[in-house]
């Protein structure tokens, strides 16, 4: 019996020291997780609510009363910004010519086709869900891994990236685990988490463009 305390006393020990000192990773990657499954399960209309709410004011809010930082921390500065203003164009320069290639997809041209598509109301749901949506994965959960993590905190939010896509045409899912890499990549560099919506958005933006009116 009394062994069996002491194991019990040692193991409640080594529980205690791993909670301790992985607190901040495992409120990340717990959270961000908990998260996607709320905005799963309890949907909104229009879907920017509930991606401004679970995405980006409950990660906030995490940031600051669980992790006790500054939220300014977690790529909401403008960081590194030569490095990533050059990813940015670079992306737009050699962008551009492929989502027009692929909006001539099918799968894609029947999954995006929008009757009456309102350019301006759909470019200003989208600015806020892509920022929302942008900051759990390249915001809250990278810069909430990378001080321990380092390079492997990118591979480790390309993951819930690409899941999010499932559903939608396959050729996109797939072409979201080498989007999730180059987006945390730029992250990372830049310190910042600007360039992965910037570029988002572009992408986002531009597809729709190309597929309902032109």
């Amino acid at each position: 019996m009394g062994n069996m305390i002491d194991i019990f006393k040692k193991e409640l020990g080594v529980i205690y020291f791993f909670l301790r000192e992985n607190k901040r990773e495992i409120v990340a990657i717990g959270l961000t997780t908990l998260f996607l499954i709320l905005n799963r399960y309890h949907p909104t209309r229009p879907e920017w609510i509930g991606a401004l709410i679970y995405y980006m004011i409950l990660p906030i809010l995490a940031i600051i009363f669980l992790l006790r930082r500054n939220p300014l921390d977690f790529g909401f500065r403008l960081g590194n910004i030569k490095i990533w203003l050059f990813h940015v164009a670079l992306t737009f320069l050699v962008g551009l010519p492929i989502l027009y290639i692929t909006s001539r997809s099918s799968s894609l041209v029947e999954y995006y086709t929008i009757e009456q598509f309102n350019l301006t109301r759909y470019s200003l749901d989208t600015i806020v869900y892509l920022f929302a949506w942008e900051f759990l994965c390249r915001g809250f959960l990278l810069f909430g891994l990378k001080d321990k993590f380092k390079e492997g905190s990118i591979l480790i939010q390309m993951m819930p990236f690409a899941l999010l896509h499932l559903g939608k045409p396959e050729i996109e899912t797939i072409s979201t685990i080498l989007m999730g890499f180059f987006l945390g990549y730029i992250v990372y560099r830049g310190n910042s988490y600007w360039p992965a919506f910037i570029i988002h958005l572009f992408i986002n933006i531009s597809f729709l463009v190309f597929v309902n009116l032109l």
